[in-house]
């Protein structure tokens, strides 16, 4: 059976927030682009791109327009997006998360391997999505999002995540200087696996326990399966 063109999060639909974590299926591009290639890469077609996108906004339901994504960089810049913001402006902008309360506005965020992080805010129905790889950890992405959206009611307790699939580890292989520098942002063993000839790093589990440190409940922190390498 056919894999969905997105996955769901329990907790995001239960809230009545329109989202997905697109797959690699029901897109138009091929090749190594083949078929749901969301960003434009040397090699894809710009029209193939455009119609991936606008298959990807219909299947959650937004406006494709209305669909801002930013030049991610794997730092902590988060960008708030608002009314007057324009979409082509905004991708031309360096960061690695995006932030809206506007219901007429989605954000998002293009991943291979590094963990799509989605967050949800009830009282100001505010959203935000987060680009988190190995850097992105080390240099707080996830703690500036989270700020961003607790700000207005100084607290995180309304907050759900929901982190989408990522490589996994089983497959994320890294040397001791990235173990060494994961570890010293997120000081807990269990991210690091050493029973193999190099590390291997869970950083889901990195992004669950920065969130838990940030005040968010186990209970409000949702993992949608999958390991993008394998």
């Amino acid at each position: 059976m056919a894999s969905p063109l997105v996955l769901e999060s329990r907790l995001l639909r239960e809230r009545g927030v329109r989202h997905g974590f697109s797959t690699r299926i029901g897109g138009v591009s091929v090749g190594p682009f083949s078929t749901l290639n969301t960003a434009v890469s040397p090699g894809d077609e710009p029209a193939a791109v455009q119609e991936n996108v606008r298959r990807f906004a219909a299947a959650i339901g937004v406006d494709p327009e209305r669909l801002f994504q930013t030049s991610q960089v794997h730092g902590a810049e988060v960008r708030v997006v608002d009314a007057n913001d324009e979409r082509l402006a905004v991708l031309q902008e360096q960061a690695d998360g995006l932030v809206s309360s506007d219901p007429r506005n989605a954000v998002a965020v293009r991943i291979a391997d590094c963990v799509p992080v989605l967050l949800h805010e009830r009282a100001g129905n505010v959203v935000a999505a987060l680009h988190a790889g190995w850097r992105g950890v080390v240099s707080g992405v996830v703690q500036v999002g989270v700020a961003h959206l607790a700000r207005s009611v100084r607290s995180s307790a309304g907050l759900v995540a929901a982190i989408g699939p990522s490589i996994g580890p089983c497959c994320f292989e890294v040397g001791e200087e990235v173990a060494s520098a994961l570890l010293d942002a997120v000081p807990d063993e269990s991210i690091v696996d050493r029973s193999r000839p190099k590390p291997h790093v869970d950083l889901r589990r990195a992004v669950r326990l920065q969130l838990r440190a940030l005040g968010l409940a186990d209970d409000a922190i949702e993992d949608v399966p999958g390991c993008t390498r394998c």
